[in-house]
Order: C-alpha cells, then sequence, then structure tokens
C-alpha cells in the first residue's frame, strides 16, 4: 500500500528539511480529529492558518498526502490558487515535482484526469477564475469519477475572491457559486480554507456554508522573520521613520524625499555586501507607495534618475557621504559588513540594477519570484498575495488609507519570510503605519492565542482605531455587530430576574469601594450570572469573548476594574446607568475593561416589576473595536 505522506515528506526534506518536522505536527494534529473521524455524510469547513510567507504550500500539499492515507475513500483533491496564472503554474509545478504519488493535473488536463482519476488520487491545481471553475465543475460533472464519492478541496488565500460578495444583495457572487457547485457533485466533503488572514472568514455568519468550524494554527520555524521582528516595542532596528507626507511628495513634486533616498542608499549597500560575500545570489528591494498604476510609473522614473546620478557621481564627495551613512547604519546590526571601501568599489563597476513595475505601464512585469540578481520592483496590489520574493533586504513603504482594512494591509507584508539576512533588514515607513501594523500584529496575537488554545467559540476579531477587518461586503451586515472601546454600555431592557446569582456572585465585594481589582476569570464568571436579549441587541456572549479577548493581549494588565453598587433608584428607560462620580471613574480607566454593576431597587413606581434586580454596564479597553457575527 502506497505511502503517500512518506513519499511527500522524503522529498520535502530535500529542498526544506526544516519544514518536515512542522507538516508532521499539523497532519498529527488534524487527522485523528477531522479526517479519521470523517463520516462519509456531511460537508465539514475548516481553515488552516499560517503566518504571511510561512510555508502554506509545503502544509497544503502535507495534508492532501495524509489525507490519501488515513481515508481512500477521497480520491479527488483540488487545490485552489489565486486568480495568478503565474501562481497557479508556480503551485502546479511544485506539486508535480513533489507528489509523486499522485496524478497531478493542470487546469487544461481534463483528458489525463479522466484516464488516470482512477488509479492514484489525483490533485488538480486550478486558479480561481470563472472560466476555469466553470469548465471543471461540468468536467467532474460529466466525468462520473466523482459520484457516490468525498472531496477533498483546499482553497489557498480562501479570503480572497471565494467568500460571496453579494451577500448582502441576497445574491451570490460567481466565484463563490462555482465553489458551492463543485462541493455539491459530491455525497460529502471536506472544504479546508487556508490563509494567514482569516478576519472574512471568521466573520461569516452562523448561516453560511463557507464559515469555518473548526481552526488549526500552524506556527512557522526558528528562521522566520515575521510580525513579532518588524512590528515589536519598542521600534526595532530594522524600522527606519520617513516623513508623514513622502507620499504626497513622491507623487506631487519634481523631489524626491529624504526617506526614499536613504532607502535606495541602503540598498545600494546591503546588495553590494550580499554580492560580495557570496551570501545569495539575489538581493532585492520593494517598493509599496500606493495601488495606482501611474503613480508606479511616477516613482519608477525617480528611481531610475537617482540610480543614474549615484552612478554617474559616485566618485563625488556627496554621494560617498550619503552612502557611507547608510553603510554606518547598517553596521549597528551588522557589524562583520564588507569595508566600506569595499562597498564603493564594488558600485563603481556600476552593477546591474533591474528596476521593475508591477501591474503598470510598459515596463511592469508578471514575474511571481525574484530569484536572481540585484532588482527593485514597484508595485500595489500585486504585491498583496503570492508575490515572493527571495533575499528580500529592503522595503519602503508609504501607503495610505483613510480606513485601512487588517486583512488588505497585513498581506502587503512581503518582507515576511525565512530567507532574509536579519542584521541587514531595513524597512522605512512613516511612524503612523508603523504603529498601525504593530496594532495589528497585537490583534492577530489575540486571536492566535485563543486558537492554540482552542477557544475558538471565543475567538474575537479586534482592530483599533480606524483601521476595519475586512471588505464590508462579504460580511452579512445584518448579522454582523461591534462593540466600541471607551464606551459604556448596558442592557436597554435588563432581565429583571438576575438578583439570586449575581448576589452571591457579587458576596464580599464592598459596594462603598470606590472600584475593586478583579481578574479577567472572575469577571467573567460573574457576567456569565446575566443573560443575553438579542431581540434588543444585547449579547452577554459577545461582552464575555470581547473580555477574554482584552485579558489575552500581551500587554493587558492582570486584573480589571468592577464597580459595585446597591440600592439605585433609576428609571425604566433612562438613557444613562451610571452615576456622575462612576462614570468618571470608568472613564479614567483606558487601557483594561471597567464592569459596573447596579443593583437597581426596582419600584414598580419608576416602571419595574417591584422587585431588586442587577443591571451590568460594561467599558471595553479604549481604542479597541469587537466584531461579531450571529
Amino acid at each position: 500500500m502506497t505511502n503517500h505522506l512518506k513519499s511527500y515528506l522524503d522529498i520535502l526534506a530535500q529542498s526544506s528539511p526544516d519544514a518536515v518536522s512542522s507538516v508532521r505536527k499539523t497532519v498529527e494534529k488534524l487527522m485523528p480529529e477531522h479526517i479519521e473521524q470523517f463520516t462519509h455524510r456531511e460537508h465539514i469547513v475548516g481553515l488552516l492558518l499560517g503566518q504571511v510567507q510561512s510555508g502554506k504550500t509545503g502544509q497544503m500539499l502535507g495534508i492532501t498526502a495524509a489525507t490519501a492515507d488515513t481515508d481512500p475513500g477521497f480520491n479527488i483533491f483540488i487545490l485552489l490558487t489565486s486568480s495568478s496564472s503565474a501562481l497557479q503554474q508556480q503551485t502546479f509545478k511544485r506539486a508535480m515535482e513533489s507528489m509523486d504519488t499522485f496524478n497531478v493535473c493542470d487546469e487544461n488536463d481534463e483528458v489525463r484526469f479522466r484516464s488516470q482519476a482512477g488509479r492514484k488520487p489525483t490533485l488538480i491545481i486550478l486558479k480561481k477564475n470563472t472560466k476555469i471553475l466553470g469548465k471543471w465543475r461540468n468536467t467532474l460533472a460529466s466525468s462520473g469519477l466523482i459520484a457516490g464519492r468525498p472531496i477533498f478541496v483546499i482553497d489557498d488565500e480562501a479570503d480572497n475572491a471565494s467568500p460571496n460578495t453579494k451577500v448582502n444583495q441576497k445574491d451570490i457572487s460567481t466565484i463563490n457559486k462555482h465553489l458551492s457547485h463543485i462541493l455539491s457533485l459530491s455525497t460529502s466533503s471536506v472544504y479546508l480554507q487556508v490563509t494567514a488572514t482569516p478576519q472574512s472568514l471568521l466573520l461569516q455568519s452562523d448561516e453560511s456554508a463557507f464559515k469555518p468550524t473548526f481552526v488549526h494554527y500552524f506556527p512557522p520555524g526558528k528562521n522566520y522573520l515575521g510580525g513579532d521582528f518588524f512590528y515589536s516595542d519598542p521600534k526595532p532596528f530594522t524600522n527606519i521613520t520617513t516623513d508623514d507626507d513622502e507620499l504626497e511628495v513622491l507623487l506631487k513634486s519634481a523631489e524626491t524625499p529624504e526617506g526614499m533616498t536613504k532607502a535606495i542608499d541602503t540598498y545600494l549597500v546591503t546588495s553590494a555586501h550580499i554580492m560580495l560575500s557570496g551570501d545569495s545570489k539575489v538581493c532585492n528591494f520593494l517598493i509599496h507607495p500606493s495601488s495606482g498604476i501611474g503613480d508606479h510609473e511616477k516613482i519608477y522614473e525617480k528611481v531610475l534618475a537617482y540610480l543614474g546620478d549615484t552612478f554617474l557621481n559616485i566618485d563625488q564627495p556627496s554621494i560617498r557621504v550619503k552612502l557611507e551613512a547608510a553603510w554606518k547604519n547598517l553596521q549597528e546590526s551588522k557589524p562583520d559588513i564588507r569595508d566600506f571601501q569595499e562597498v564603493m568599489d564594488y558600485l563603481k563597476t556600476k552593477p546591474e540594477i533591474e528596476v521593475t513595475t508591477m501591474n503598470s505601464g510598459p515596463s511592469g512585469k508578471s514575474r511571481l519570484t525574484y530569484e536572481d540578481g540585484l532588482n527593485i520592483v514597484i508595485g500595489g496590489n500585486s504585491l498583496g498575495r503570492g508575490v515572493t520574493f527571495k533575499s528580500l533586504q529592503t522595503v519602503y513603504y508609504c501607503r495610505s488609507a483613510k480606513s485601512p482594512q487588517a486583512d488588505t494591509f497585513w498581506q502587503h507584508c512581503r518582507m515576511f519570510g525565512y530567507d532574509r539576512d536579519r542584521q541587514l533588514m531595513r524597512v522605512f515607513m512613516p511612524l503612523p503605519l508603523f504603529k498601525m501594523f504593530a496594532e495589528i500584529n497585537a490583534s492577530g496575537e489575540t486571536l492566535l492565542k485563543a486558537v492554540e488554545e482552542e477557544r475558538f467559540d471565543e475567538m474575537q476579531i479586534v482592530t483599533t482605531g480606524k483601521t476595519k477587518p475586512t471588505r464590508k461586503n462579504v460580511v452579512d451586515q445584518s448579522k454582523y455587530s461591534y462593540i466600541v472601546g471607551g464606551v459604556n454600555y448596558f442592557p436597554p431592557q435588563p432581565d429583571q430576574s438576575s438578583q439570586a446569582d449575581v448576589e452571591n456572585a457579587l458576596e464580599g465585594y464592598d459596594d462603598k469601594a470606590a472600584e475593586h481589582d478583579v481578574s479577567f476569570e472572575d469577571a467573567v464568571s460573574i457576567l456569565k450570572q446575566f443573560s443575553s436579549d438579542p431581540v434588543n441587541g444585547w449579547n452577554m456572549t459577545n461582552y464575555i469573548n470581547a473580555i477574554k479577548a482584552a485579558g489575552d493581549e500581551r500587554k493587558a494588565p492582570k486584573t480589571l476594574k468592577l464597580i459595585v453598587r446597591r440600592g439605585r433608584k433609576i428609571s425604566n428607560g433612562t438613557r444613562t446607568l451610571l452615576s456622575p462620580d462612576d462614570r468618571r471613574t470608568t472613564m479614567q480607566y483606558e487601557d483594561r475593561p471597567v464592569i459596573t454593576l447596579y443593583q437597581l431597587t426596582g419600584d414598580k413606581d419608576l416602571g419595574w416589576d417591584g422587585k431588586p434586580f442587577w443591571v451590568p454596564n460594561i467599558k471595553l479597553t479604549n481604542n479597541r473595536v469587537y466584531h461579531n457575527v450571529e
């Protein structure tokens, strides 16, 4: 009997030995819990969560091989890539090289599929394209090879293109409809979503067939550089702050702003060291200014002009001073950098540097990888998913947005990866953008903590400032709600039966004290004594999950504040619950939640039932927004 996983891992070990143990851990988790227990009577949806450029393709192929071993009933697998033809071909090539026990089919391999599918497991690599998915839906249906059998679909970058973008129009978008049709051809299925940015998937409503029912996170390997490296606090050596208005200067004036010139100088010195040392045959520099195609062309011309001037005047003192300043900055983190004179001698040879734009103009290219030489790449949206850069050492980023989306911006972090010299990494960006990325990273850590502790039902999407979790059109707005930190919330129609259980939970809490320090766990235990009121928009579970998320934050205080007051005479229908003093108390704590519990006398002449009861007031951590769906 063929051992598909062993064969795959043997081949993987030749190119990425460190990835083998990670793949093993993933399949050892997923196979017993989800494949061995699969009944062939259901359609299940799962989510494989990884970091940007952390080896998701290796994981997907490993899961495919292990599934074929664990349950031979799965004979047809589909791996979906983004709409990029280059990425689809890259994935197909990798599968052909490493899945030697499978019948691997390209988008145009219908004949191979029909002739070989019954002999060994078949893996079909398709891009998420309307025409391609429609064609293969018909091929699968007419072949008869899927009738009465399960199908396994792995959707890479599943948060992109796959969700229903017409959910708020009570309609179904084309790609989403094709995926539903393909899954419906089988008697049962496993649909495994894969992404580094799961916000849109986790915010699918319970009615959606594309909401995951389980999540597995695979951590990156030891040499991975990710959010914790680039967006730590205090600001790491890699990040160099540029002026906030550099994008405007770049696009609206004839000058090249200082931040960009420093970034180019840094790249020149970095590439000289790498080429002189023979550490790599490639050194890349990414410039991400905006999504505008015309903008890329303007910056392309400025980069060419600056490079031309630098090489033309390489012997001038002014050029030497700038390059030496870049060299000294790099030396602070790379003490063994090549001697400055060696660097200058190399640059005097005028090494060939290819400057390209992506998605723009006659100089634009559709390359997916830059694996050799010296390259400066200028781009926008095309840099967001799938594009990989080997030895990406310098990044200049100045893209801005009035209401940035967390998932979109996080996909812009192409500096994340394995094959970088961490001592030579430099990222140039304005401080507000650095803070935004640091906040997105912190929010992601909160989510991952819940995933790793298998608290799937408690996972909370948290954003900060003006950042939105994802695009609005893929979230059912009729099921969506959010809680804003720093705002006092209380139920508009309180549960008047909440007396005895709450009173027992509050035994020992003095109502004369200004406030109490309470652990997050104890606070949750108290809040569980209160019921939800979905009709009037009060979902206590959402508030409890937000409290837990606040406690999961890396820098969260160990306690929150609890205010207890008894014997309050407040009328039904009041627009404010708290007294002025208690409101001032809640507002002075910005870094943690504050829970205020009022026992109302419940007098009938005040519009109540005549018995005392408790009402909760909750203020969550300031500058946070907690997103929920029903």
